[in-house]
């Protein structure tokens, strides 16, 4: 649930911040959510494009990627660093902005986090891979740890660059372009060029974004990508309806990505301590394990509730967050499939290994 949703999210991000740019450069563009869910479906067809006719180009196109990921970190940070507004550190660090009007500036930043949590969920799938890599149970944890460190440093760096350079808070808010980064980066370099070059980075990586790791030719799950494709059609067809409504599936990605996290950790938590040996492998957390362990379900715990709240105390029908609805429901269908059907049917990967050792 969590990855079908997400390729709806990432798509419906890169979608819209092209919408924005074209509010941005011909402020007389009437801005349609139709217009939106058209390029939803773009961006996934050619993302589906590129998973079957195009996938023995992807490892030369994941290093432009990842050249681009880490030079277009200083494309964007060097010029707010030499051009943008400055805010003091006392701004940046101690004042905070309640804008849900929630009781408590503690309850408004946990309420804050189903927006910025998305920097730090998505490392798994580099597991994806698993089958087509040497070693994969030593590499891939070094992978994905690695990747944590790099993305959250740089992550931190943009933070605090964009906090110094934000300008003023409401101008920024007020943007026709419905993204605040974006008039950051306009109110910074008065360019428009300059600003394109920047945001474009983003859409380029963000579509980057919802290609998937497949092996060459035609052996892919082919089914499975069209399934793909025609969920997340679907799904952006709702944006024609109801922003609101599509919103509560991007929501929906960081509740079910959070809630198969802690899942797993608690599982393996619960083996520590029973004291039961964990499976066979080649990487583990050592003695720190059961503290990092605790540690992120300390975290998880609370980013996964406060996924399901609404960004604002007040609550009307077109402000709700409907995700928990949604998550409901799937979460039911699921049980429900699972009990009738799924437990008599499913063969666990380990049984097909297994079988053919």
């Amino acid at each position: 649930m969590g990855w079908q949703c997400a390729i709806v999210s990432i798509a419906y991000l890169a979608g819209t911040i092209i919408q924005g740019l074209i509010v941005l450069n011909h402020p007389e563009y009437g801005m349609e959510r139709w217009h939106g869910t058209l390029l939803v479906i773009a961006i996934t067809l050619f993302s589906i494009i590129f998973n079957t006719f195009l996938a023995k180009r992807l490892p030369f196109v994941e290093v432009l990627i990842l050249i681009l990921h880490v030079c277009g970190l200083f494309a964007i940070i060097i010029p707010l660093w030499v051009l943008g507004p400055r805010r003091s550190a006392k701004q940046v660090f101690t004042e905070f902005n309640n804008g849900g009007e929630w009781n408590s500036a503690g309850t408004a930043t946990l309420v804050g986090f189903s927006t910025t949590i998305t920097a730090l969920i998505g490392y798994d799938c580099a597991v994806h891979m698993s089958e087509e890599i040497k070693d994969a149970s030593e590499t891939l944890p070094k992978a994905m740890i690695t990747s944590v460190i790099v993305n959250a440093a740089s992550g931190f760096v943009m933070l605090v660059t964009v906090c110094f350079t934000l300008g003023d808070i409401d101008d920024i808010l007020a943007t026709p372009t419905g993204y605040p980064f974006m008039q950051v980066f306009y109110n910074a370099t008065e360019s428009l060029p300059g600003t394109n070059t920047m945001t474009a980075i983003l859409v380029l990586t963000l579509t980057a974004s919802t290609i998937t790791e497949v092996n060459p030719g035609w052996n892919i799950p082919l089914n499975a990508v069209m399934v793909s494709l025609a969920v997340t059609v679907l799904l952006s067809l709702i944006n024609i309806g109801s922003t609101t409504a599509l919103l509560a599936v991007v929501t929906l990605t960081i509740g079910a990505m959070m809630s198969s996290y802690i899942i797993t950790i608690a599982c393996v938590l619960l083996r520590r301590i029973r004291g039961q040996p964990l499976p066979p492998h080649k990487w583990s957390l050592g003695r720190f394990g059961m503290a990092i362990n605790i540690g992120a379900l300390c975290f998880l715990l609370p980013v996964f509730v406060f996924a399901f709240f609404p960004l604002t105390s007040t609550v009307e029908p077109d402000t709700m967050n409907w995700c928990v609805v949604m998550y409901g429901g799937i979460l039911i269908i699921a049980v429900v499939y699972y009990a009738l059907r799924g437990r008599h049917h499913y063969i666990p990967p380990v049984a097909l290994v297994k079988r053919e050792m």
